[in-house]
């Protein structure tokens, strides 16, 4: 029986009183309305109260994504919500059953990743190794595939085979002079693998860049804080930069560039996105570029898929500091198993 159906379920969590349900987006809200009105009303602001607390509170958020099933378990997006929301919490049972259920209504494997690494967390990286093989992920965008790739390196290596590990992400996005959303992941995870083998020299070089993609993109230990105003008086008008409004940011180097207050870097330009696929530019540490992505050139299909915005941000090891700003979309998911 599903967990929302069980007699001894908890009690629905509360819902803040500033939600409406009118803050999803209209993809779900078009899905609710199959609902009759009062339900689509409970299902759509628990939802919201899902969304809000899944980085701050999984267990809360599971809370609310199962009361949301309990009136529209037939919706795919519920089944998403509560799949997405235990697989944060850290329980993969429920969650595998929930997003098997969502692919089952509607069609799409994009939590293929996220199901795999399910089966990871339960104990069965053989069981991941051949979810992840049973899809074409040649249909996938490139950060997609980028996840099924960690999964299923992470897999390998908990079955103790070191050398499959590190040969499944040597794939076209590994690409040690380009950053996109999911670089700083892939990096650390491939620095992992190297050290797996025992290739601890080139694994830091690895670690650093994924330190200096960081950077150049604007997230992890490098995103801008939130700020708000705590005040009764009227806040003073001033325009303050958001880290999501696609403008450049100049990066530049110590002992590569010209300022050795910036960073280890040579000179580049840094756009901060959210967008999945933004890239920024790199110089090679300690070689050729195309030694970057081991047994694959990246291509411009792989790489850069549509796009908007760029961050370009020099090697420490380089001399050359004039690499091209390009224009190129999740679990290494912290919450999960994954790799």
């Amino acid at each position: 029986m599903r967990r929302s159906n069980q007699p001894d379920r908890a009690k629905s969590p509360d819902i803040d009183p500033d939600v409406t349900g009118s803050e999803l987006d209209k993809v779900v809200r078009a899905q609710l309305r199959t609902l009759e009105s009062t339900n689509a009303e409970w299902v759509a602001k628990h939802l919201v109260m899902a969304g809000r607390y899944l980085d701050v509170d999984p267990a809360l958020a599971f809370a609310h994504a199962l009361a949301a099933s309990r009136r529209g378990g037939r919706i795919a997006a519920v089944r998403e919500a509560v799949g997405i929301t235990a697989y944060e919490a850290g329980d993969f049972a429920e969650a595998l059953r929930e997003l098997r259920t969502f692919r089952r209504i509607s069609g799409s494997n994009e939590h293929l990743a996220l199901m795999a690494d399910c089966e990871r967390g339960l104990g069965r990286p053989e069981k991941a190794i051949e979810l992840a093989g049973s899809v074409d992920v040649g249909s996938f965008d490139a950060a997609t595939r980028v996840e099924v790739a960690m999964v299923v390196s992470g897999a390998y290596a908990d079955l103790g085979r070191s050398e499959e590990a590190l040969a499944t992400l040597e794939i076209p996005q590994l690409d040690i002079n380009r950053a996109f959303s999911f670089s700083p992941r892939l990096f650390l995870a491939y620095a992992d693998a190297l050290d797996a083998v025992g290739r601890t020299g080139e694994s830091e070089r690895w670690r650093l860049q994924s330190e200096r993609a960081e950077q150049a993109l604007g997230v992890g230990d490098f995103a801008e804080p939130d700020i708000i105003d705590l005040g009764e008086d009227e806040p003073e008008e001033r325009p303050r930069r958001d880290r999501y409004d696609g403008d450049r940011r100049d990066v530049e180097s110590g002992p590569g560039g010209d300022s050795a207050d910036s960073g280890p870097g040579g000179d580049a330009d840094a756009s901060d996105t959210d967008a999945p696929d933004a890239a920024a530019d790199f110089e090679d540490t300690g070689g050729d570029s195309e030694d970057s992505a081991p047994d694959a050139e990246p291509d411009s299909e792989d790489s850069d898929p549509g796009a908007e915005n760029a961050a370009g941000v020099g090697d420490p090891d380089s001399s050359a500091n004039d690499a091209p700003t390009d224009q190129g979309n999740g679990p290494d998911r912290d919450a999960g198993p994954m790799a």
